[in-house]
């Protein structure tokens, strides 16, 4: 795609309601704040007619997600859709700017967020979406026929995030189950925390003040968002049993920790020609030279830490920082300090990337360019639907998958992150749309559906040394947190991972091929 400088979202969304989402918010002098409004109002989210309940909690503005809508969009027109979905995105960031910076003017009138940040952010967003249409229109598709009804965006409280709320068990493979057990956070001494209550922001020292959501930046993390590992319910499946022609190799790439700093806030997969697209910070490992410009052109000069040369794949993720009251080097730049990502950024000490087979036969060679997002970064806002976030510590990786809470590691044991990405493939295409559907994931059994094929399945274990955190009080103190959109709160179930299949040499057919065989490769 050509080069494009307008700000454009990350993707990765589902449905709150019925066609609410979360879109991405930034800027600097992260204040949450708080909204009063009569008594006599509805309990109901904000927006358009709804009302408030009385000294609810502001945590987010809650818009409709415009790019998971665009399923079908024509490819002559998805580098100019790209550039008004960041247009969307520059629009809330602005629009969560003025809500953080306008605390008293919302507690001395209740319509203030109705009538001077989302009436006015609605306007804009229709226009932009009336641009869509036409961009999508004019090289011959056809635009969804509600897209007018995702114009509107509400305010979102507290108690409505997904915070200590309904957590799904995830098997050793990393496929999504649903229907999990109520899971609440729990503190040091196993007392269950309760999910979005107002907590207080954090100090330089990490510790809690009042008024506030809580985090060294304003925008979480909480008590609730921690377990005591050893306090945990164990929730990890046993996986598929293996078929016949089951594929049962493995092949690892060793591609190191990124000791050297290679970081950006760019994602070339949902933001291509967009500066800080992704609005918080990421780790590359694989691929040298990925950020918002590279191209299928490029990547193959992009050169590798991997110590097979012929792997040039991009892994990149989410950093994760600790908030000890430190400051990184991008304490004022966009997508750090600016967006509510603080603290000291933490270096894996050990990433494993291992790709392992199918239990229900043999996998084919992953497509060149093939584009993987596993994980939602906006699951506070958006549901738990396409959530993938793995949590849990050494010695306990067999028992506990935590997904909507950070691990507190007992003594000696480390903090372990995994993710295993999806493993079918339609068969036809590098990438889709909403970065989604070409993809998905293999049923309960291992077997995937609806003419799709299997790949070999990318899995990764990012493994960190981290001080627990502790809590005194129903509140944190030196929390730890992976990077995401300010508005996301740091939640531990916004976790997500990005790939990109890049290889030379036959590469993606030995790694095929050493599965198939039932080889453990390197």
């Amino acid at each position: 795609m050509g080069r494009n400088t307008r700000k454009r979202r990350s993707p990765l969304a589902i449905k709150v309601t019925a066609a609410s989402a979360a879109l991405a918010l930034g800027g600097g002098g992260l204040i949450w704040a708080n909204f009063y409004a009569s008594a006599h109002e509805s309990n109901d989210a904000w927006g358009g007619n709804r009302t408030k309940a009385a000294a609810a909690q502001v945590a987010t503005i809650s818009c409709p997600d415009v790019g998971q809508k665009l399923t079908n969009v024509p490819d002559k027109a998805r580098t100019d859709v790209a550039g008004e979905l960041s247009n969307l995105d520059r629009q809330i960031t602005e629009a969560y700017q003025r809500l953080a910076t306008t605390r008293d003017a919302q507690t001395r009138d209740a319509s203030f967020v109705q009538n001077s940040i989302l009436q006015p952010l609605k306007e804009r967003r229709q226009n932009i979406l009336d641009r869509i249409k036409l961009e999508i229109t004019r090289v011959g598709g056809t635009a969804p026929g509600d897209l007018d009804t995702l114009a509107n965006c509400t305010g979102t409280a507290a108690d409505q995030t997904n915070a200590g709320g309904q957590q799904g068990g995830q098997d050793n493979g990393g496929q999504q189950q649903g229907g999990g057990q109520q899971q609440g956070g729990q503190d040091n001494g196993g007392q269950q925390q309760g999910g979005g209550q107002q907590q207080g922001g954090q100090d330089n020292g990490g510790q809690q003040q009042g008024g506030a959501v809580g985090g060294q930046a304003g925008n979480g993390p909480v008590a609730a968002d921690f377990v005591d590992i050893t306090k945990a319910q164990a929730n990890v499946k046993a996986k598929p049993r293996n078929a016949r022609n089951a594929s049962k190799g493995t092949f690892t790439t060793r591609c190191g920790v990124n000791t050297n700093k290679n970081h950006n806030t760019d994602n070339v997969i949902v933001a291509p020609g967009v500066k800080n697209g992704a609005h918080h910070l990421h780790d590359y490992v694989g691929n040298q030279k990925i950020d918002a410009f590279a191209s299928n052109d490029t990547f193959l000069q992009g050169g590798s830490s991997c110590q097979n040369k012929s792997d040039l794949s991009s892994y990149y993720w989410p950093v994760v920082r600790v908030q000890d009251g430190s400051q990184d080097f991008d304490q004022n730049n966009d997508g750090g300090g600016k967006e509510g990502n603080v603290g000291k950024i933490l270096t894996p000490v050990q990433a494993q990337i291992k790709y392992v087979g199918s239990p229900t036969g043999k996998v084919v060679a992953m497509p060149q360019f093939l584009r993987i997002i596993t994980g939602d970064a906006k699951t506070t806002t958006n549901g738990l639907a396409n959530a993938n976030a793995h949590w849990s510590c050494t010695g306990f990786e067999n028992k506990v998958q935590l997904t909507e809470q950070y691990p507190i590691c007992p003594q000696g044991s480390k903090v372990v992150r995994s993710f295993a990405f999806q493993s079918c493939w339609d068969g036809q295409n590098a990438d889709s749309a909403n970065h989604r559907t070409h993809v998905a994931f293999a049923d309960a059994n291992g077997a995937c559906q609806n003419g799709f094929k299997a790949i070999p399945q990318l899995t990764m274990r990012l493994v960190y040394d981290i001080a627990p955190p502790t809590i005194e009080n129903g509140q944190v103190k030196n929390a730890y947190a992976v990077d995401g959109f300010p508005e996301q709160l740091h939640k531990p179930s916004t976790d997500h991972d990005d790939f990109i299949a890049i290889t030379k040499n036959g590469l993606a057919n030995k790694i095929a091929n050493c599965v198939n065989r039932g080889q453990n490769c390197s």
